[in-house]
């Protein structure tokens, strides 16, 4: 076989694990970066954020993202309803937190004493929790009242504390 043809032999199957593996990239939810620029979308939009704290290896995470969350991120109508971002609390990655201050994913989580997950936060422009967590998939068959609940309420906080 010569190089180019080998070469040409490499393309369909790279083009088979893009197919693949597309859906998994086009549904990730966004990771938390810069939650102080998130701040000022969620006043702008009246806005809550929800927040998923995940840690790598958690079944019950994948869980919940690919039953509930990752459908809820891809939704259009949802853009208007809730920013979602994800927090993976055994990681390092860098963030900025509401304030502005530079910190990293796992201290963020730990200094809210998010131990257990998946756990779901609710949080306003000023990063602090508008309705209770909810840890764990309690009921699977009812997790995505439970998240879609959460949401609401927390619109409903927000409308009443947001001038």
């Amino acid at each position: 076989m010569t190089r180019n043809s080998r070469r040409g032999a490499c393309w369909p199957r790279l083009l088979v694990a893009a197919i693949l593996t597309w859906p998994l990239l086009a549904f990730a939810l966004p990771p938390a970066e810069d939650m102080a620029a998130d701040a000022v979308q969620m006043r702008e939009q009246k806005l809550p954020m929800l927040v998923l704290y995940s840690r790598a290896g958690c079944e019950w995470c994948e869980r919940a993202r690919q039953l509930v969350l990752e459908p809820l991120a891809a939704d259009p109508a949802s853009a208007g309803r809730v920013l979602i971002r994800q927090i993976d609390i055994d990681r390092r990655t860098a963030i900025a937190d509401f304030s502005g201050k530079a910190t990293n994913h796992k201290d963020f989580a730990s200094q809210r004493k998010i131990r257990l997950t998946p756990t779901l936060e609710v949080l306003g422009p000023d990063g602090k929790p508008l309705t209770e967590a909810i840890v764990g998939v309690r009921l699977p068959d009812f997790y995505a009242t439970y998240v879609d609940r959460a949401i609401d309420a927390g619109r409903d906080r927000m409308r009443e504390t947001t001038p």
